[in-house]
């Protein structure tokens, strides 16, 4: 169990430091923080400081958004947010060290925060942390806690920021070739960096629990160790920040882009999901099988995950961008490469979007959904956050599953979800949408300004497969 932190215990763990490492999170799920003395830290630990808000005025390129958004503009001027210390989130960064101690710890301090609003002291809409705990304590009202489970497949490229920059992200070199999933001997070719993501994890408080090559030249997967859905989402943030840290010690640059490579499969970022009460029991678990259900793929499944399923379902098409957030994302989201193209369920099925796991195949209090349409490039706040807000709502609703499960041998499903970024987005800001349903106008507003942004820029770019076909034919 891990240890809670107070600022008493803080002071006395930071006793032989000299300095702090600080960040929270962005629209992207990109980390932005700074280092800050131990003098400040202590300072303002307590009392919150100002952190500017920009970072929610651009995109992950610190380009302005096209249109001025709620949180950051030049009517407000750009102004400060008020940052919170969570003390919870204390881990010393393994990679990077510090001064040592008596007790020989070593690693530089780091810590989570959280931006509010200086004047109302409340979360900003669009805080990735600060939305997740908002949709946790609807959760807990009901005596619930979430847990969660987070997969990422990443492509692994023998390359530098400053080769992509000379190449232009063309002809990248992979760090083994070839389709070698569950490979046994190509880790060994980049042991060091195999192995020192699964240890630094460990140290870091993101541990692994499953860890092995995927299908793809130079592609990992790792399954994060399951736990409850706030710091799951700390810890699936965490975790790109490790493997990229340690790829840039051996000129490596992991990728989590959906969709890196034409004719590849693309990388997923399948989150786990389930409702516990306060004794642990599994909630979406039946105590005894249904002699009558609607579908026999439900034999084992409450009728609180009935309605959470139902929930999962009807919200799904409004909340893609947030599942599929980028441009590139809809790249992977394409028949035949197992990715869910439809709003979809089915018991054990790994072409729908949501994946039912529970008896036979697995133990009672082990029952969980596997929503299976978020790639590697999506926020897991964001993701974590969308998938709780739309069950509760199934459940306090007591919404009815819209559509039968997938056949054995079926790929297709219900509605078909957005092909691209502005078909989701569109949706999203439909009036009345489930997303706005369950997130609120601000955070619609604010999101889908940010992915408007990120069509458009889309919009005006000449790609290189244009020029490549239409420059001398034409």
């Amino acid at each position: 169990m891990t240890a809670t932190h107070t600022l008493e215990s803080i002071t006395a763990e930071l006793r032989s430091d000299d300095k702090v490492k600080l960040a929270g999170v962005d629209v992207d799920g990109v980390l932005r923080g700074k280092l800050i003395s131990k003098k400040k830290f202590l300072s303002v630990v307590e009392s919150g400081f100002g952190f500017c808000s920009v970072i929610f005025g651009w995109d992950m390129h610190d380009r302005t958004y096209f249109r001025e958004l709620l949180i950051s503009n030049a009517a407000n001027g750009y102004r400060d947010l008020l940052a919170k210390v969570d003390l919870q989130s204390f881990r010393r960064i393994p990679w990077e060290n510090s001064r040592v101690g008596q007790d020989d710890r070593e690693g530089v301090p780091f810590f989570l925060i959280s931006f509010y609003d200086p004047n109302s002291g409340e979360p900003i809409p669009p805080c990735p942390r600060g939305l997740l705990g908002s949709v946790v304590k609807k959760a807990t009202e009901n005596g619930w806690k979430a847990m969660a489970g987070a997969e990422y497949e990443f492509f692994n490229f023998r390359e530098t920021p400053k080769s992509l920059g000379d190449n232009k992200g063309a002809d990248l070199e992979h760090i083994t070739p070839g389709m070698f999933g569950y490979s046994l001997s190509r880790p060994v070719q980049n042991q060091e960096f195999y192995y020192g993501i699964f240890d630094t994890c460990k140290k870091f408080n993101v541990p692994i629990e499953g860890w092995h090559t995927e299908s793809g030249p130079g592609v990992y997967e790792a399954a994060l160790e399951f736990g409850e859905v706030t710091m799951m989402a700390d810890r699936a943030c965490l975790f790109k920040y490790v493997v990229k840290s340690l790829g840039s010690k051996y000129d490596i640059t992991p990728c989590f882009m959906a969709k890196p490579k034409e004719g590849l499969p693309g990388n997923s970022g399948h989150m786990h999901i389930s409702l516990v009460d306060e004794n642990g029991r599994n909630l979406f678990a039946r105590s005894t099988p249904d002699p009558n259900p609607l579908y026999p793929d439900l034999v084992h499944l409450s009728d609180i995950g009935r309605h959470f399923l139902a929930g999962l379902l009807e919200g799904l098409p409004s909340i893609m961008p947030l599942f599929a957030p980028t441009v590139n994302s809809y790249k992977r989201l394409v028949e035949n490469f197992w990715a869910p193209v439809t709003v979809s369920w089915g018991l054990e099925h790994r072409a729908a979007s949501i994946r039912l796991i529970s008896p036979p195949t697995a133990s009672a209090k082990s029952t969980r959904f596997e929503v299976r349409t978020p790639g590697a490039d999506a926020n897991p706040f964001y993701v974590l956050s969308a998938i709780l807000a739309t069950g509760l709502r199934g459940i306090e609703k007591k919404l009815d599953i819209p559509i039968p499960p997938l056949g054995s041998e079926e790929t297709g499903g219900g509605e078909r979800l957005a092909r691209n970024l502005m078909e989701g987005v569109v949706k999203m800001m439909e009036k009345g949408s489930v997303a706005r349903e369950v997130f609120g106008d601000a955070f619609v507003e604010h999101f889908a300004g940010t992915r408007e942004h990120e069509w458009k820029l889309w919009e005006e770019a000449v790609t290189d497969w244009e020029v490549k076909r239409y420059i001398e034919t034409v």
